[in-house]
């Protein structure tokens, strides 16, 4: 590992061109964090930072970058302004978000200066599993549930200004490659995604194929009906689900989210539906009396990788961890899984507490981190040594 007590740009012009295969970051949001400098300072939109990413990722390396819900346009259009080719959005959805939304009615009370009884007691909580973290970055909310005083409070009571949060998208994104994906692969060692290696579940899937691509699935006949005409099925075994661009945390009321049925599937009946046939020798409306499109799977959010928020051993794994947005290393391993190739190098230009280098080494890659707090420098090496330590006793 090799980390950087530095700014992010000035630390990544002292590196090579084409020396990262991936990076894997949780740059500020930018909303101004319970009062941290550090997250408003513009930095995750700055264009500069990105074209310094783009110079130092091999052709055709991803990129993964959180953001929040209502910044992420802003640092995805620089990302993309630098030179990157956005190819995905992928959303972190979780149960256990703390609403930071102003109760109007109190609002209108506070105004007018009138007190309101007092009738009862609230808590909210970030997070749910820990209760020792929710007191320490004050996520923890005790709070009195009152009555309106004013008429026009009653009027309000139950107006608000904010939704609960409940994910936070990440960019996917590539740096252009050059000439195919074959040859760019072949020539700088990456380019795509590890499917297999982040494939969902340990059940095996039987995936129905034939010689297309574009597959429509015939009952009547058990063939395939591709772009040239009806081809003899193919099944094909994975052990997993096809990883998705959606994980969640596996809490109750994300899960509850998804009913138990039939997965990526839609069934039409009738007659005379179109399919789209390009130059097929398909007519271009057919009789079926039951099409089925997808995979013959079941469960409900299980289907989608899922990990649950940091803990806090997570957290204070080799070191006592005092940063505010620790992200999970199972959630980390697995971003850095699907866009490294084996012994790559992850760079993170926006370090934190090492989450990204925890789990890089835990992965078995190279890592390279960079932050300006010298306080969470000393606590990402901390973190990253323990991993290693980690990795060095599975190994023996």
């Amino acid at each position: 590992m090799k980390l950087i007590n530095a700014d992010c740009i000035a630390a990544m012009k002292e590196m090579p061109d084409n020396s990262v295969d991936s990076i894997v970051t949780d740059p500020p949001y930018e909303l101004g964090f319970m009062g941290k400098s550090w997250d408003a300072s513009g930095i995750a939109f700055n264009i500069e930072v990105w074209q310094e990413a783009l110079r130092v990722l091999k052709p055709g390396g991803h990129l993964i970058a959180f953001s929040g819900s209502r910044t992420y346009h802003r640092m995805a259009v620089a990302i993309e302004d630098a030179g990157f080719q956005i190819r995905d959005q992928i959303m972190w959805v979780y149960g256990s978000g703390f609403p930071k939304s102003l109760n109007i009615s109190k609002a209108i009370d506070k105004a007018a200066g009138a007190e309101r009884e007092v009738i009862g007691k609230g808590a909210d909580y970030g997070h749910q599993d820990d209760k020792d973290i929710d007191q320490q970055y004050g996520f923890k909310a005790d709070y009195d549930i009152t009555a309106p005083a004013t008429a026009e409070a009653k009027q309000w009571q139950g107006w608000g200004t904010a939704l609960k949060p409940a994910h936070e998208p990440m960019v996917l994104a590539r740096k252009p490659i050059e000439g195919t994906v074959a040859n760019n692969v072949l020539t700088y060692g990456v380019g795509g995604l590890n499917i297999d290696a982040t494939r969902v579940g340990s059940e095996v899937i039987t995936t129905m194929g034939g010689r297309t691509s574009s597959i429509v699935g015939d009952e009547r006949t058990g063939k395939a009906l591709g772009m040239y005409g009806e081809s003899e099925p193919l099944n094909v075994q994975h052990t997993g689900r096809f990883p998705a661009n959606f994980i969640h945390d596996g809490s109750d009321e994300v899960v509850a989210l998804f009913p138990d049925s039939k997965g990526m599937q839609t069934q039409r009946s009738g007659k005379n539906i179109k399919v789209y046939t390009g130059n097929s020798l398909l007519p271009s409306k057919t009789e079926f009396p039951e099409i089925r499109l997808g995979h013959n799977d079941s469960g409900s959010a299980a289907r989608f990788f899922y990990c649950a928020k940091a803990s806090k051993r997570d957290r204070n794994e080799g070191a006592t961890n005092n940063h505010p947005t620790v992200k999970p290393t199972d959630l980390m391993r697995y971003l850095c899984r699907l866009i490294t190739p084996p012994a790559g190098i992850v760079l993170d230009p926006f370090m934190g507490s090492g989450s990204t280098g925890k789990a890089a080494i835990l992965e078995g890659f190279d890592f390279i981190g960079i932050d300006q707090s010298t306080e969470y420098v000393e606590i990402a090496k901390a973190r990253i040594e323990w991993a290693a330590k980690e990795l060095e006793g599975k190994l023996l």
